[in-house]
């Protein structure tokens, strides 16, 4: 469940991205974030969308995270993929951006 205090922009038929936030250092899965922000973008509930699992491994993006953020000085890590229609990434540092996927790439 996302934090009382994540940030959240809602996006407009004229915006090009969604943000979304997660505490990694709460061990806030990032998972659980990704799908609740594509159900809010989408207007429906979680349990309607497809199994995150059949977009990307959901313990490995979490692992992913938890191990980036563990480790000092790596950096920040990102990781893209599609999902429901929607270009997701997901960085390390909380961050997940979220592209609608069947929007024309801007020139």
């Amino acid at each position: 469940m996302p934090s009382t205090d994540d940030t959240t922009e809602t996006m407009t038929a004229d915006d090009e991205s969604f943000l979304a936030t997660f505490d990694p250092d709460t061990g806030e899965p990032a998972s659980v974030t990704v799908v609740t922000a594509v159900a809010s973008l989408s207007g429906v509930g979680p349990l309607e969308l497809e199994p995150l699992y059949e977009a990307v491994d959901p313990d490995a993006l979490d692992a992913l995270v938890r191990h980036t953020h563990r480790v000092e000085d790596t950096g920040t890590h990102e990781l893209w993929f599609s999902y429901e229609g929607y270009d997701v990434g997901v960085r390390s540092d909380g961050r997940v951006e979220i592209h609608d996927g069947t929007a024309p790439a801007n020139a």
